[in-house]
Order: structure tokens, then C-alpha cells, then sequence
């Protein structure tokens, strides 16, 4: 997947800090990081985790080569000496991954504050790996939930991802097309996402085929003699409704040789407008089952608004604005210390204070229990430190609400993938994670689904942990006011 499964995918300040651990000795110091997200992208009210499968890729490549050691051994300060002495880079060449990561599987729901990731080992191994995984884990979980969106509002239609061209590199086109995958469309542009992954690739001609003959009529016909199997003819190069006509004609020609035209793809102008009238025009000429293909720089707002002009598109092909979260191209998952194993084997609990309510981190050693009601829906996640008290009674949402955490059905969500630096977990086939996520959002409510202001899930902290972290925060800032 990835142009470098390198160690140095990183910021310099993990390896700072990395060093500064190792001369402080205190970096086999057992520790614990969790990777989440402060707010659900796109004002919504969930996210699809995704990127698993590409953080285990580079976790199971995770050392150091000679030549990284190298060039490390060739960085100076502002001294001029060099930044990282020899003995150090020593410890980084015979460094094995020996952490414990556990986390919420390719295809689920997740909502702000849950750990998608859990991150527990040496101090030192722990900081080395945020970075990357914040990369890896932040893109493909933004895609995914992007798609998810696109794909609702596509209402049954199939979606398929055009959006290599624009994507942000080899890396972002082929991961983009993988999460799009995930979160609910049928296919992809993609080749090298086809080959790599299995996904089902489509794909038909451009203007520039049109352009280069004489006629459009001409390049329809010379496309349809070469791949009579795969014909949805482009129709926008000079006058729409003109192409359409032209496209029947092939069409007609194609199944009196025992082929079928698949449809027509609209690319430009008034999109609503133009798919009635292709559709009538398809229709009274024999051609009821082709397609209508769009494309334009499409996203789920404007399908809806196409859809209520009463648009006779039944197939979508969406590129920039899913490959690039156009509307928001960052998810904001943080990566943030919770536990700190002290010298007597106890663990101490660490928080981030902030101003803002929203920064301010949980500590513990985390999980998220999922409860369902008697009909299988999401009725509630509850965060809790495996260190401590098993769900039960009442706890109050991040919103402010109170609820009684009363399930139906229940289940933790992290699970082991590396057991000190060994993998344990079975990767599921890239189809089975596409079939869970559409399950689990088979189950969460059509109000926190919705595109504008949807409900927000709930979601908060068991009470013994609330009640930790309440004096953790009251604590430092005592501290802080003492000082």
C-alpha cells in the first residue's frame, strides 16, 4: 500500500521525545495511548473505522534500516553537533515492536471520544508509533465516513469512486479508494486499487476518445466495435441531448450483434434536466434498462438536490469530493497519553486539561462497550477503563444527558491485534468489512444519520471513570494553583 513502511514516517518531535525518554531511562516505562477523534466529520453524527488493515501493514514492518539509522546519525542541532548520540541510535537498531494494540475493528461505528486505537508498552515504542498510525488511521476513517454519507444519499443507486486523478498521491488514491469501498460504494476507477484489493473496477471512455475522431457518432461506433461489452457512451462532449440520440443508434447496432448497451453518462450542465430527458428519450426508443450515469463534481448535498428535482439518475460517479473530503480534508483524531505505570507496578492516571471542555482527555485503560436494544439498534456506547468498573447504572453523555445503561445486547469493541509485538488478529476480507459497516448502519437510528443537524449519539463515560477523571482534573488544578 504504501510508498515506505519506514519507522520515519514520523514527526521529529517523536523521536526527540523518544531520545529524551531513553536518556531519562525511563523509557521501558509501561504506558498507554488511546487514538481517537473529538468531533464526528462532516457535522455528523458517527464515523466508519477504517485503516486497520493499513496501520498493521506498517506496524509488522516496524525497524529500523541502516540507512534510516544513517541519516538519523547525520542530523545536528543547533550546536551543530549531532542531535542523536551513537548509542542511542543503537537502541533504535535492535528496537522490536513489543506493545500491546488493541482496537475497533475495519467497518464500525464509532462516535467522538471512543479509542479506535490502544496503544500499551514501553514509553518509548508507544510515542514512536502516533504519528503514522494518526496518518493512516484519520484518512481512511474520514473517506469511509464520507462515503457512508454519499452512499445514503444515493438512496439504493449504486455509487462508484472516480476520484483518483485529484486524490492526494498514490498513497491517498489507492487508501481513498479502499475506505470509499468500505463505506458503502460499489466500485472504483481504480486499477491498482482493483488489483490490490479485489475491488470491482469501472470504467468506460472519456472526451478525449470522442475528440479524437471526426464525429461523435464515429467515436461511439469505434468504441463499441472495440469493447462491445462495455459501453456507456460520454454524451456531453458538444450537445447532450444530440449524443444521447447518437448513443441509441450504437446502441441499436450493438444489440443486433447479441450486445447491450449499458447507458449513457452525463458530465456536465444542468444534470437534473438532462437525465429526464435522456430518460424519456432512452426509454421510448427501446432502452428502458440503460443507465444514466452522472458525474460533475458531486457529493451528497447536490445528489439530494438532484434527487428532489426528481432527477433520473440511477448511477453516480463521485471523484473529488470523496477522495478528498472536499468539504472537510481532515478528521482531527488525536493520539493522547491515559496511564502511566509507576515504579510500586501501579498505574497512574493521566489527563490533559484544556480550556476547552472538548480537549480535556480520559484517562485509564480504555474500552467502549456497544449496547443494542431487543431489535438489534445502537442504543448507546459507554467508555470504560478495563483497570476498573464494568458498566452498569447511569452515566451522563458527552451531550449532558443522563441515561440508565440498561442493554439489550452488549459488547466490547477493541479487540487484540498485537499481543506484545506479536499479530493476533485475523484480518477480515475487504468485502466482509464493506458488509459490516452497511450492518451496522442497518442499525443506528435514521436521526443520527441524517445530513443536517442529525441527532447526536449517545455516548459517555462509565461513572467510576467520570468520577476518576473529575478528580484528576480537580487535582491538577489544585496543582496548578499552588505552584
Amino acid at each position: 500500500m504504501f510508498a515506505s513502511l519506514s519507522p520515519l514516517l514520523t514527526d521529529l518531535y517523536q523521536l526527540t521525545m523518544a531520545y529524551a525518554y531513553w536518556k531519562q531511562d525511563v523509557h521501558e516505562q509501561e504506558a498507554v495511548f488511546h487514538l481517537f477523534f473529538r468531533k464526528p466529520p462532516f457535522k455528523g453524527s458517527y464515523a466508519i473505522a477504517a485503516g486497520l488493515e493499513l496501520a498493521i501493514e506498517w506496524l509488522s514492518a516496524f525497524r529500523f534500516s541502516e540507512s534510516e539509522l544513517t541519516y538519523l546519525s547525520q542530523l545536528k542541532g543547533n550546536d551543530g553537533k549531532a542531535l542523536f548520540e551513537d548509542d542511542f541510535l543503537d537502541y533504535l537498531r535492535d528496537l522490536k515492536l513489543s506493545c500491546d494494540i488493541a482496537a475497533i475493528p475495519e467497518g464500525r461505528l464509532v462516535f467522538a471520544h471512543e479509542p479506535l486505537m490502544r496503544v500499551q508498552g514501553p514509553l518509548l515504542q508507544c510515542q514512536l508509533l502516533e504519528t503514522a498510525l494518526l496518518n493512516i488511521i484519520n484518512f481512511s476513517t474520514l473517506i469511509a465516513s464520507k462515503a457512508s454519507r454519499i452512499v445514503k444519499a444515493a438512496g439504493g443507486d449504486p455509487v462508484l469512486e472516480f476520484g483518483l486523478r485529484r486524490a492526494q498521491g498514490p498513497d491517498g488514491g489507492v487508501g481513498a479508494s479502499r475506505a470509499a469501498y468500505i463505506g458503502g460504494c460499489v466500485g472504483t476507477s481504480n486499477v491498482l486499487a482493483g488489483y490490490q484489493y479485489g475491488i470491482p473496477i469501472k470504467g468506460t471512455h472519456a472526451h478525449s476518445w470522442v475528440m479524437s475522431f471526426d464525429t461523435e457518432e464515429e467515436a461511439f461506433e469505434n468504441y463499441a466495435e472495440a469493447m462491445p461489452n462495455n459501453c456507456i457512451f460520454l454524451v456531453d462532449t458538444y450537445d447532450t441531448i444530440e449524443g444521447v440520440y447518437k448513443a441509441i443508434e450504437i446502441g441499436k447496432k450493438l444489440r443486433s450483434k447479441g450486445h447491450e448497451m449499458l447507458g449513457v453518462r452525463l458530465d456536465s450542465g444542468d444534470l437534473a434536466a438532462l437525465s429526464i430527458e435522456a430518460r424519456k428519450i432512452l426509454d421510448e426508443a427501446g432502452f428502458p434498462h440503460a443507465s444514466i450515469v452522472a458525474s460533475n463534481d458531486l457529493d451528497e448535498y447536490r445528489m439530494r438536490e438532484l434527487k428532489a428535482k426528481g432527477a433520473k439518475i440511477n448511477v453516480w460517479g463521485i471523484g473529488t469530493r470523496l477522495a478528498t473530503a472536499y468539504d472537510q480534508p481532515a478528521l482531527g483524531g488525536v493520539y493522547k497519553l491515559a496511564a502511566l505505570k509507576n515504579e510500586a507496578g501501579e498505574w497512574d492516571y493521566k489527563v490533559k486539561l484544556s480550556e476547552q471542555k472538548i480537549k480535556v482527555s480520559n484517562p485509564g485503560v480504555l474500552n467502549v462497550r456497544r449496547s443494542r436494544d431487543k431489535d438489534g439498534k445502537l442504543n448507546g456506547d459507554i467508555i470504560w477503563n478495563e483497570m476498573g468498573t464494568q458498566p452498569k447504572g447511569e452515566f451522563t453523555t458527552f451531550a449532558g444527558e443522563a441515561k440508565l445503561w440498561q442493554p439489550y445486547a452488549e459488547e466490547d469493541l477493541l479487540l487484540p491485534i498485537f499481543e506484545k509485538g506479536r499479530l493476533v488478529y485475523e484480518i477480515p476480507l475487504l468485502e466482509n468489512v464493506r458488509s459490516l459497516c452497511q450492518a451496522e448502519l442497518s442499525q443506528l437510528g435514521e436521526a443520527f444519520q441524517a445530513l443536517d443537524e442529525p441527532e447526536v449519539f449517545p455516548v459517555g463515560l462509565e461513572a467510576e471513570l467520570q468520577h476518576t477523571k473529575d478528580a484528576l482534573i480537580q487535582s491538577l488544578q489544585n496543582a496548578e494553583t499552588n505552584e
